[in-house]
């Protein structure tokens, strides 16, 4: 059986998948997508245009999430003081499917695909990345991890695990997952 703390899969070096089984309805779970200050609260604020070609502007604000922890040096920046990412919403199916760009990185796509099963909703994040260099997407994967780990708990109103910590810890892992990725497509 899967549950909820399983790593995501890397299809191939260009793609990682995220699948995790949320406490429904699917509208409750949509709106925590696309809802400014609901996202807030798990991964990012800010205004969306729910319609393909609509404009998004990400607010990143770590303290947010983890307003106890120390974050490491790299992600200071994203943590107090907040950080802005745009992109682009490629795919609205409202309550089944969003998918939108992070211009930031070569215009990589995020789409979640929501179907009910159930009481609960069948989450399936998929990111994809474009570009010769595709490290970016350890970076993805796991913060996403977390990012759904804490989406999770919101969810189910139990307490959010801690964002660093698991965040570094993590990174490793998903590095290790991304190499193997990378091996078998090469072989």
């Amino acid at each position: 059986m899967k549950t909820n703390d399983e790593p995501g899969k890397f299809i191939t070096p260009a793609e990682v998948r995220l699948v995790r089984t949320l406490p429904g309805p699917i509208e409750r779970v949509w709106a925590y997508l696309t809802d400014p200050e609901k996202r807030a609260r798990w991964f990012a604020g800010g205004p969306m245009e729910l319609r393909p070609g609509g404009k998004i502007t990400f607010h990143v604000r770590h303290k947010i999430l983890a307003p106890d922890e120390t974050p490491p040096r790299e992600q200071q920046e994203s943590h107090d003081g907040g950080r802005t990412m745009n992109g682009t919403v490629t795919r609205c199916e409202p309550p089944r499917v969003l998918a939108f760009t992070f211009e930031h990185y070569g215009n990589s796509e995020a789409t979640f695909e929501l179907t009910p099963q159930g009481g609960n909703v069948r989450l399936v994040l998929t990111h994809r990345g474009t570009g010769g260099d595709l490290s970016y997407l350890v970076g993805f994967g796991s913060g996403w991890h977390v990012h759904l780990a804490h989406l999770v708990a919101l969810l189910e109103g139990a307490p959010r695990p801690p964002f660093w910590p698991l965040h570094a810890r993590l990174q490793g892992d998903y590095g290790k997952l991304h190499a193997a990725a990378k091996h078998e497509s090469a072989a």
